[in-house]
């Protein structure tokens, strides 16, 4: 049956591609055609076409390929322009009804006409043409995408964009791996400006924070350079938001869509704030009044106000049924040409969503050793989730560009970003330990994010030599008010008057109070000269770097209790929300609230980062080498409070100070072909909370996560070699090979406390992580599929921890590593119909997302270690189709997650049975349905 929904879907998707085609309006006529160069026949991408005496034009695609449909019958002229090239002049052009007329012409380089005549122009780098120029030019390693590619897919944010890229996964919809390595080992940029974590307890930049209407680029550079941090070994990613517009413009664009999993269902919720539908609370789920200190739990008067008046009281739950999720986008582009030859160029998008996704029937499971005797899992906790979420996101992005002259830009960039989450979670199922105990619990729970990235950058240009420099500023918090969670049991007692109800016991009703904040200021300067030595012209580079980091971490923790002998009897098994939880039985001779916050649980760090670089370049007739050394200083320094509940505090300082070599080589046998070796040295430092003691409750894994004082920085040596193959401009095929020996790499672990989790990091003692990737983009005409292209990017990858000599740790692949990567998809783009549709297909390998626990006594046996946890590998489809129509107009359709294939986390428990033989069983941990997306959005274009 699946099977044949597969084909269906596809069988109806060609036939939509097919079919649309016949739509166009045949009593008019159009004109195609191709601009090239005169002289190399390469396409020229970006040239105007325009009808004399008309507002009719069309600009070239990547081919260099034009239309211009729905054109009246008759004689036109014709202007043909491109930068830095003569213009053409076409006379008495005939369009004739119905029919297509055919333009083809080549352009001649005016510097060939005119000498002397100098023409300096930015380069476009939001096309996939300008991507693959950049990539196939760079010195470095490096892959990326473009805003076009984007336009194609229709990705909504950055997490879904950069997976397209060679060598990339994403875990959680929003965390990015490159090379199958944890998203630790990855740094990101933002408009060449650092940003901070998004996430309090790892160092994660979640990607689905930028939209991809503020996109203009993403460029993943894969192998060490002296200009850049040295702290990554994944990838360093640089995301570049709009700058310079093509042309003034506005659009305005709104959509909806729908999950098979949350909407037209029921969808339970916690009522929330006036302002939650624009990403942040209003106050109402802040602790009013003066509570701000801590509370006395033996003043009686102030724990009697604070029950009553401290806290937003109202437990509720309600329930409705999501119709649709909303979307809304608007952009507007500007330039102005100013007195003597000065421009002017003003970029603005806001853009709003408002999301519901349901985790429904969730299996949500621990296990204790496998019982070998029974030979079955035997389970700790086997719980059922219902997860409700609605997520907002509130973005907007302001960008100004000043350009003085040909030689000289200045930049100020802006990006905001407000996100919120209200969540409401039910669990049932049942606590084993040394017996059943069947268990509800509830959580209310809602976080909200800002983050915010500035720079002021300048670039100058001079005849020999490059000068850029910016100024940068990023601020992120994340803040979760009054999160609640309510645990029940049922009473088990055989003959009690209340055996087989459920009710609460003390201590089991929590309110929490969490805030993270962090800022960043940075600055740098770069400097190249090129020298002409002959027939060497090497270029030198200089730099420095300096950046400046803290943060602020706060938690606040209450606890209900009662009073027995004031409350009625029975008290324990009403109904909490509507009963218990009721002014009427508030008081602190009754039920009242005993503050339980742990000062150890806080935090605040501060980091200092210094760097300066030296790196030359010396092309060598087909050889091109870049080496250099970079030097880093970086001290972090941690606050930790040593005490429950006084502010007494000890400093921590952790510095380092090292020099990163890095050599990046190119040979280029011709304008086709070129290869790549590259070696450098990077480092993964821990940050604050993965170092801090503080410990949180984390209500998804049931569980304490905490930070460990004694972890390393580990240090990776990186080795990559390339070779790259470009058929054409816009084509490309590549195949590398990477090799990276990790010391002390940093892991994500738990212990087992006896019944209970503990989750934190840990150091191997080193690892090795080496493998294959593969790139190909193909336009499919040579086999008569005109305007059809084929992307792939797909990734082998092998790895293996190893441990101290003696240890009972078995080596295994890395934490988060998958063994294969694969992103595929087939375009379809009809610039003479406005038509664009694409099928795409991801799979990410089977990865261990949890590492267990080796039994470490001696004679210690596999029958006693605890198994990693691995997230297996599935398959995901998205169709994407956009028309055209009415010049301005464009309708977009999309399907994610066509299959919708079950995510499963397992474990696979080994044991030796009676006959001494080594068996292995499988026990998932966590499985649920991701639901079907489905996309409708309406724009339009002025």
């Amino acid at each position: 049956m699946k099977n044949i929904y597969k084909k269906t879907c596809f069988f109806l998707f060609l036939l939509l591609l097919s079919t649309l085609p016949g739509l166009a309006d045949n009593n008019e006529g159009s004109i195609t055609g191709n601009i090239t160069d005169k002289t190399s026949k390469e396409p020229l991408m970006g040239a105007t076409i325009q009808l004399e005496g008309t507002t009719i034009g069309a600009v070239t695609d990547l081919d260099g390929n034009f239309t211009i449909p729905n054109i009246k019958p008759g004689l036109y002229k014709i202007n043909i322009k491109y930068i830095s090239y003569t213009p053409i002049e076409l006379n008495n052009v005939t369009v004739s009804k119905g029919q297509k007329t055919v333009v083809n012409a080549e352009m001649t380089e005016a510097s060939l006409a005119l000498e002397g005549v100098v023409v300096v122009a930015q380069m476009r780098q939001n096309t996939d043409l300008a991507i693959l120029k950049a990539n196939k030019a760079s010195l470095l390693v490096q892959s990326g995408i473009s805003a076009q590619q984007i336009i194609r897919t229709q990705d909504r944010d950055a997490s879904e964009v950069i997976r397209r890229i060679p060598g990339i996964s994403i875990i959680d919809g929003k965390f990015v791996m490159v090379r199958g390595l944890a998203q630790r080992y990855n740094n990101v940029w933002i408009n060449n400006g650092a940003v901070p974590s998004s996430e309090a307890d790892s160092r994660a930049f979640s990607f689905d924070i930028i939209p991809s209407s503020q996109m203009d680029n993403i460029i993943v550079v894969k192998s060490p350079a002296p200009e850049l941090p040295a702290d990554f070994s994944g990838g360093f990613i640089k995301i570049k938001t709009k700058d310079v517009p093509d042309h003034n413009s506005f659009s305005f664009s709104v959509g909806g869509s729908i999950n098979d999993q949350a909407h037209f269902r029921d969808f339970m919720y916690s009522p929330g704030s006036g302002t939650d539908f624009l990403g942040f609370d209003n106050g109402m789920r802040k602790m009013e009044g003066s509570y701000t200190s801590r509370l006395d739990n033996s003043d009686k008067t102030a724990v009697d106000q604070i029950t009553h008046n401290g806290f937003n009281n109202n437990w509720a739950i309600k329930t409705k049924t999501p119709v649709a999720d909303l979307r809304l986008n608007a952009s507007l582009s500007h330039k102005f040409d100013l007195d003597n030859g000065k421009r002017l160029a003003v970029i603005a998008a806001v853009n709003y969503t408002n999301a519901y996704k349901s985790q429904l029937d969730m299996l949500n499971a621990r296990y204790s050793l496998y019982d070998v005797v029974k030979d079955q899992s035997d389970y700790k906790n086997k719980y059922t989730d219902n997860v409700y979420s609605n997520d907002i996101r509130l973005g907007g992005m302001v960008n100004l560009t000043f350009m003085p002259n040909d030689q000289d830009k200045y930049e100020l960039k802006n990006i905001v970003n407000q996100l919120g989450q209200s969540r409401y979670t039910t669990r049932n199922g049942i606590l084993f330990n040394s017996g059943e105990y069947i268990q509800e619990q509830q959580e209310y729970f809602y976080s909200s994010r800002t983050t915010y990235n500035g720079q002021f950058t300048g670039t100058h240009n001079r005849d020999n030599s490059k000068l850029d420099w910016s100024i940068g500023y990023a601020y992120a918090n994340k803040n979760q008010p009054d999160r609640r969670i309510i645990n029940r049991e049922e009473n088990g007692f055989v003959g009690d008057s209340h055996e087989g109800e459920m009710h609460i016991d003390q201590n089991e009703m929590k309110r929490f109070f969490y805030r993270l904040d962090e800022n960043i200021g940075s600055a740098a300067l770069n400097y190249q000269y090129d020298f002409n030595i002959g027939n060497l012209h090497p270029a030198l580079k200089v730099g420095a770097y300096a950046e400046y980091r803290n943060r602020t971490y706060n938690n606040r923790a209450f606890f209900y209790r009662w009073n027995i002998q004031n409350v009625p009897s029975g008290f324990e098994y009403m109904d909490i929300v509507n009963e218990i939880l009721t002014p009427q039985y508030f008081g602190a001779d009754k039920l009242y609230v005993y503050e339980d916050t742990d000062n150890r649980d806080s935090y605040k760090g501060n980091n200092i980062l210094a760097a300066g670089y030296l790196g030359i370049n010396i092309p060598v007739e087909k050889l091109d080498i870049y080496a250099g050394i970079r030097y880093e200083y970086n001290r972090m320094q941690l606050t930790s409070y040593t005490t429950i509940k006084d502010w007494k505090s000890k400093k921590y300082n952790y510095p380092t100070n090292h020099l990163f070599p890095s050599l990046n080589t190119s040979y280029k046998f011709n304008e086709q072909n070129q290869l790549r070796l590259a070696y450098g040295l990077s480092a993964n430092r821990p940050e604050f909370r993965e170092m801090s003691s503080s410990v949180y409750y984390d209500f998804d894994l049931f569980s304490s996560v905490m930070g460990n004082s004694n972890l390393k920085p580990a240090y990776i040596q990186n080795v990559d070699l390339r070779y790259e193959y470009y058929p054409t401009p816009n084509e490309v095929v590549s195949v590398a090979l990477f090799y990276k020996r990790f010391d002390n790499p940093i892991e994500w672990t738990y212990i087992d406390n006896g019944g209970s989790y503990t989750y934190t990091y840990v150091n191997a003692k080193s690892a090795d992580n080496y493998g294959v990737e593969v790139e190909i983009k193909k336009n499919l005409d040579f086999i008569g599929l005109k305007d059809f292209s084929w992307n792939f990017n797909g990734a082998y990858i092998n790895s293996k921890v190893h441990f101290e000599k003696g240890s009972q740790d078995k080596n295994r692949p890395m934490q988060g590593q998958s063994p294969y990567l694969i992103n595929t998809g087939f375009f379809y783009q009809n610039d003479r119909y406005g038509i664009n549709a694409s099928a795409l297909y991801n799979r990410i390998g089977k990865r261990i997302m949890e590492v267990g626990n080796a039994d470490m006594t001696e004679g210690g046996s596999v029958n006693n270690d605890f198994p990693d946890t691995y997230e297996l590998a599935r398959n995901t489809i998205d169709l994407n189709f956009s028309k055209k129509f009415a010049k301005r107009w464009e309708v977009k359709a999309s399907v994610r997650n066509l299959l919708g294939e079950k995510v499963t986390f397992i474990q696979y428990p080994k044991f030796y049975d009676s006959n001494n033989t080594l068996q292995e069983r499988e026990q998932i941990t966590k499985q649920y349905k991701p639901g079907r997306n489905f996309f409708l959005t309406l724009s339009y274009n002025l």
